[in-house]
């Protein structure tokens, strides 16, 4: 999860978010040397009286400044289609997983199994345990196994909201009557933080999510005792 002070993204938790991640540096870069070279170029002309004749009427360099930019251009948008195409792709998921935003918690659906959902609420500050995070620890977490294909439905009940875990690299927008569907891939165990990123209202700074990737077998056990109790 994010600390005080940090300048970059995350830890990457899984695949998409490591080829997010990788893309952010490779476009980075690109900018990097635009801007070296733009200011080289103020510089130079700035501080220099010569004039080159050449430069002020040329077509070869017309040519390189229409063809360059497009270049640059096709350099950027492949590997982010590429991205684009790797985000919306769901093969055969291994459990669906239903997000409801409410005003001001979350629900969980699990589709795979009958009556299986639960609501998750912010944990109060003043009910934190030792080590627990405060304004993103929930009561109940949405609990995955890791290394597998899950399917995320989001939707809300009432006003917009937005489902977002940035270690995951999943951010979708949950609109009342419309189901938004996302891929998730936790790449190792772990506890993946996440906060309602669409203003909703008064209550929109507490209501966090919580995703728990845990190996199988803990899964199972899980999800039967949450049906027993259920």
């Amino acid at each position: 999860m994010a600390h005080p002070s940090q300048l970059g993204f995350q830890d990457a938790a899984s695949p998409v978010m490591e080829e997010l991640i990788h893309f952010h540096d490779h476009a980075l870069m690109i900018v990097f040397m635009i801007s070296t070279l733009v200011l080289y170029i103020i510089v130079a002309v700035v501080s220099t009286k010569l004039t080159n004749k050449h430069i002020l009427d040329s077509q070869e360099i017309e040519i390189i400044w229409t063809i360059l930019p497009a270049i640059i251009l096709i350099l950027i948008a492949l590997p982010s289609l590429r991205i684009l195409y790797m985000m919306d792709e769901i093969n055969d998921p291994y459990l669906t997983v239903k997000a409801i935003g409410h005003q001001w918690y979350w629900s969980y659906e699990y589709s795979d199994y009958n009556n299986f959902t639960f609501d998750s609420y912010m944990v109060p500050t003043q009910d934190l345990a030792p080590g627990q995070f405060r304004l993103l620890e929930a009561d109940h977490r949405m609990v995955v196994p890791f290394d597998s294909p899950i399917r995320v439905l989001v939707t809300a009940d009432d006003v917009l909201h937005s489902w977002a875990v940035p270690a995951l690299g999943i951010k979708m927008d949950a609109v009342p009557g419309r189901l938004n569907q996302a891929a998730l891939v936790a790449s190792r165990p772990g506890v993946y933080y996440g906060q309602c990123s669409e203003i909703c209202g008064a209550n929109h700074s507490f209501m966090p999510i919580v995703v728990e990737a845990v190996p199988l077998q803990h899964f199972e056990d899980w999800s039967s005792i949450m049906l027993e109790d259920a």
